[in-house]
């Protein structure tokens, strides 16, 4: 392209590159680029100009070629697939007529800071440094899938809208990058998509607010692997959250964040590897928090953040914080949408048995039982009735004491009003309605009065009531003893 061909704005752009000069069209800091359509010939540059300098430019000898241009309105579509541009790029505050086209190209760094933009193709772009398009405006979809990005990627304060029906606003599907990726504040509304992502560092994506049609996919970020945090600290999100097989190293944060999908899943997060998991400070989901599979090394869940719907089975964690008693932990077993889940009772028992808690421990397998009996049959249900109030299923022994000594002094009081007839009165021992209850109640032991004494009418059907009695006590006993044992 000849310099004669220019108008006086490209002129000054094309002057400045070879020495990396900033060219700054703005007026003053409240510039809008939203108003860009409306600037004149003054400050506006055609993308062929661009494209030119950034490909075929004459350098300078002892300088630094970079574009750096502020302010200015990008007439034109500026293509730059598959190019290989060793120049720093930095297009701010700028309004683009259509969105750049950067798919397969190679950049030492761009930087579109606070600039408006129809939307970006950019997949599989590689980026030597840093890619930033914070405080962004896009008015269409942001196609990043596949890149590579060596440094950090950054989308601060950006806004995505309008994406076409069925196409996600954000895809970033197959990234890599080599740091981290930082988004505080980002608004979107439309789906994003990090399936398959690799971040080396960490994902900010605090304060953000992402929306979608009812039952839509927010944040679709399945196998996702992060080697650090995931902070998503105050968000806001209408739509579910998909993290099914994901890896964060780190810490998945949803502290101060409203989650909302009702009828349908909140957060899926089933079959994903995460180092901690917290749910703090929150009002409840709407919709069902999906931890199916999962494997933690920290759950910090608040009962109060609880959704009225949970699915916990086999979810595996190490520790449960923070400290709370069985009653409000157990509320959250009760809603797991398939039921009763013995898994997620034995898991909440070990958590209580590790850090030394075995009244609540014991407490838990209680309410286990208690509603495995909900799945028995009738006679099912009806001997778990009768081990419950007895024994307190083997966790409650003292019950048992209670109720032998009840029974002792009940069946003493008896004999000793009505001595039962000796069956031969000249081998028979002297009659003790104590020990006579005792070996009644007794099933094992005998102290040589049962079988010396025959009792007769009501004192005939008491005894039988006092023998099957003390069999059920004996059962319960030696069941809660083992239970004991086997946990030791």
């Amino acid at each position: 392209m000849e310099i004669d061909n220019l108008t006086p704005a490209e002129e000054r752009v094309w002057r400045a590159f070879p020495r990396g000069r900033d060219v700054d069209f703005r007026e003053s800091s409240a510039d809008d680029p939203a108003r860009g359509a409306g600037w004149g010939p003054e400050r506006t540059v055609r993308a062929s100009v661009l494209r030119a300098l950034l490909l075929s430019a004459p350098q300078e000898d002892g300088e630094i070629a970079a574009l750096r241009l502020a302010g200015a309105r990008i007439t034109g579509v500026l293509r730059l697939q598959y190019a290989d541009i060793d120049h720093a790029v930095r297009l701010s505050d700028c309004f683009f007529e259509e969105p750049p086209v950067l798919y397969g190209a190679r950049l030492r760094q761009l930087n579109l800071r606070g600039s408006v933009l129809p939307g970006l193709v950019a997949a599989t772009v590689r980026v030597d440094g840093v890619l930033r398009v914070s405080d962004c405006r896009f008015d269409g979809p942001v196609r990043l899938g596949g890149a590579q990005i060596a440094g950090a990627l950054f989308m601060d304060g950006a806004r995505l809208e309008g994406p076409p029906a069925g196409q996600p606003a954000l895809q970033l599907n197959h990234l890599t990058v080599g740091d981290g990726l930082s988004a505080t504040g980002l608004r979107v509304r439309g789906e994003i998509r990090l399936t398959g992502a690799s971040v080396a560092g960490s994902i900010t994506l605090n304060q953000s607010r992402m929306e979608v049609a009812p039952g839509g996919v927010a944040l679709d970020a399945e196998t996702l692997a992060v080697e650090g945090d995931v902070l998503l600290r105050g968000v806001d999100v209408r739509g579910w959250i998909g993290l099914r097989g994901a890896r964060v190293a780190g810490r998945l944060d949803l502290s101060h964040a409203r989650l909302s999908n009702p009828g349908d899943a909140a957060l899926r997060a089933s079959s994903c590897t995460i180092g901690e998991l917290w749910v703090r400070r929150s009002p409840p989901m709407e919709g069902t928090l999906n931890l199916r599979r999962a494997q933690l090394d920290v759950l910090f869940l608040e009962p109060e953040s609880v959704p009225d719907e949970v699915l916990l089975d086999s979810l595996v964690y190490t520790s449960l914080s923070p400290p709370e008693p069985a009653e409000r932990r157990l509320q959250m077993l009760e809603r797991d949408g398939e039921g009763y889940v013995p898994h997620a009772y034995e898991q909440l028992t070990a958590a209580y048995r590790r850090i030394g808690d075995d009244a609540a421990a014991r407490l838990v397998q209680l309410a286990k039982q208690r509603r495995h009996r909900g799945t028995l049959p009738w006679y099912g249900r009806l001997w778990g009735y009768v081990q419950d109030a007895t024994v307190g299923y083997g966790f409650r022994p003292l019950r048992a004491a209670g109720w032998l000594v009840s029974l002792l002094v009940l069946g003493s009081a008896a004999y000793a009003l009505h001595h039962p007839e000796p069956l031969k009165p000249d081998e028979a021992p002297q009659f003790n309605p104590v020990f006579y209850t005792l070996d009644l109640l007794l099933p094992v032991i005998s102290f040589g009065q049962e079988g010396a004494f025959a009792p007769d009418g009501w004192h005939q059907w008491l005894s039988y009531a006092l023998v099957l009695t003390g069999w059920i006590l004996a059962t319960t006993v030696v069941t809660g003893v083992t239970r004991t044992v086997s946990r030791q």
